[in-house]
């Protein structure tokens, strides 16, 4: 069964602590509805650092990508009716879907 990455760009993300965690809550509860085909459910990005052609690198991101999650779907059009389900959007956060293509290991494995 193809894979797909979930990848959360931007949203207003709740200010007020209560709020928060009923953002949270539903999230938690789209998760669940999903089942066994959420493989990883909340990968958030912290501390990230550019690293530019030249070698040189920096503190921050060029993008807007807040995290992602890795599902396990039939198809794309699985993949979308998730996705437009899904709580990040009350936020006005954006999700990009992108099938994941297997590739081999490396050189002189299998």
């Amino acid at each position: 069964m193809p894979q797909f990455m979930f990848v959360y760009i931007g949203g207003d993300f709740p200010t007020d602590s209560e709020e928060g965690q009923k953002h949270f809550d539903r999230y938690q509860q789209w998760l669940a509805s999903l089942g066994d085909k959420v493989l990883s459910p909340a990968i958030p990005f912290k501390d990230t650092h550019t690293v530019h052609p030249d070698g040189k690198t920096e503190p921050g991101t060029t993008t807007v990508m807040s995290g992602m999650s890795i599902m396990r779907m039939n198809s794309m059009d699985e993949a979308i009716a998730a996705a437009q389900a899904c709580p990040f959007l009350e936020i006005n956060g954006t999700l990009e879907i992108s099938e994941m293509i297997e590739m081999g290991g490396p050189a002189g494995e299998g």
